[in-house]
C-alpha cells in the first residue's frame, strides 16, 4: 500500500463520526425554518378519518400550507408509516408581532407544542390521546382513532383522555387565535432530538400544492379532498371530503404576494420561538393568558363548531366530539 493510498484512507476514517452529526443538523435547521405572511389561515375544515391502512400507520393530521403565488392550500389528512417509537407533533400558524408564521411539525420520542390547536383524531390542542406505542409495535386508541379491529389488533379504547373542545381555529395568538402556552413537558419535548417529516409527507405536501381545487380561494375552507388513507392518492375510496367549512371563508383584500413577509424585512417574520427547540417561549400577544386544561368527560362528542369571535381570542383547545371519529 502506498503512502498516499493510506493517508486517504486515514483521512476518511476521520470524517465518517462527522457525516451523521452535519446531517443530523441540517435536518434540524428544516424543523425549525417558517415563513411569515400577513394573512392569518382559514379555520380548519370539518371532515372525518378515513380508516387506517394497516398496523405501523399514524395519523398526520391535514393543515393549511401556504403558496406565494396561490396562497393558501389544503394539505389532507393523512396516514403514513411512522418511525418506530416516534410521534407526529402537528405544525402550526403561530402570531407574532403582526405575522403568521408557519411553525414546522417534526417526529419526535414525545408530543411536543403545537400550538393548542384543535386538529381532532387524537390532537386535542395538549397531546395526542390517538395511541401509544408498546416495545416495537404501535397500539390505536379506537376510542378517537378510525381502524379495522379485524385486522389491526394493536388496539384498545379508553375514553376518558377525551374532552369536548368545538374550535377550528387554525393559528395561535393574535386576534381570534387560540390563547395556548407551552407546557413544561411540551418544553422539554422541544429540546429532544427530532426528525423531519417523512418522505410520504413530503408528497402529500407537493401533490396538494399542485391541486388547485385545493386552493382556499377555490374551495372556501372546504376542500373536496380533506383527508386520504395514504399519501399522494386524491382519488378513490380512501379519499374523504369536507363536511363543511369550520368557519365562513372570507376572501382576503391583498393578493398572496403583497401578504408574504419578505424574509429578514423586520424581526417579525420569525417563527415563534416556542416552536423552536431549545428556545424560550415568547407571548404569541402582548396579553397572554394562561391555558385552561380541558375537563374530561366520559364520550366524545361532534366535531362542528362556529368560528372565533373577532374581539376576543378563542376558547382554550380540548379534543373533538365522538361522531367525527366514528
Amino acid at each position: 500500500m502506498t503512502l498516499h493510498r493510506a493517508v486517504r484512507i486515514l483521512a476518511f476514517a476521520l470524517l465518517l463520526p462527522i457525516i451523521p452529526a452535519a446531517l443530523s443538523s441540517a435536518s434540524s435547521a428544516q424543523i425549525a425554518i417558517g415563513i411569515s405572511v400577513r394573512l392569518g389561515p382559514p379555520a380548519l375544515p370539518v371532515y372525518e378519518q378515513p380508516i387506517c391502512p394497516g398496523a405501523g400507520y399514524l395519523w398526520t393530521p391535514g393543515y393549511w400550507a401556504w403558496s406565494d403565488d396561490n396562497g393558501y392550500y389544503w394539505v389532507p389528512g393523512t396516514w403514513v408509516v411512522a418511525p418506530v417509537g416516534m410521534l407526529w407533533t402537528p405544525g402550526y400558524w403561530g402570531w407574532n408581532n403582526g405575522l403568521y408564521a408557519w411553525n414546522a411539525g417534526y417526529w419526535g420520542p414525545h408530543i411536543g407544542f403545537y400550538g393548542g390547536i384543535n386538529y381532532g383524531f387524537g390532537y386535542g390542542g395538549v397531546g395526542f390521546v390517538g395511541g401509544e406505542w408498546r416495545g416495537g409495535a404501535f397500539f390505536y386508541n379506537t376510542a378517537v382513532m378510525h381502524v379495522d379491529t379485524v385486522h389491526i389488533t394493536n388496539v384498545y379504547v379508553n375514553r376518558t383522555v377525551i374532552v369536548n373542545n368545538e374550535s377550528h381555529v387554525a393559528f395561535n395568538g393574535g386576534e381570534g387565535g387560540v390563547v395556548a402556552r407551552p407546557t413544561p413537558a411540551e418544553e422539554m419535548a422541544a429540546r429532544e432530538p427530532h426528525q423531519p417529516p417523512v418522505a410520504a409527507q413530503v408528497t402529500q405536501e407537493h401533490a396538494a400544492s399542485q391541486n388547485r381545487t385545493l386552493y382556499a380561494s377555490n374551495n372556501h375552507g372546504a376542500p373536496a379532498v380533506a383527508a386520504t388513507a395514504r399519501p399522494g392518492e386524491f382519488s378513490g375510496s380512501g379519499v374523504v371530503a369536507a363536511k363543511a367549512a369550520g368557519a365562513p371563508y372570507h376572501a382576503p383584500a391583498i393578493s398572496p404576494r403583497e401578504a408574504r413577509a419578505t424574509p429578514g424585512a423586520s424581526a417579525a417574520n420569525r417563527p415563534s420561538p416556542a416552536a423552536r427547540p431549545g428556545s424560550a417561549p415568547r407571548p404569541a400577544n402582548s396579553h397572554p393568558q394562561p391555558q385552561p386544561r380541558p375537563q374530561v368527560q366520559a364520550h366524545p362528542q361532534a366535531q362542528a363548531h362556529s368560528p372565533a369571535p373577532k374581539a376576543k381570542p378563542a376558547p382554550a383547545p380540548q379534543h373533538p366530539k365522538e361522531k367525527e371519529f366514528k
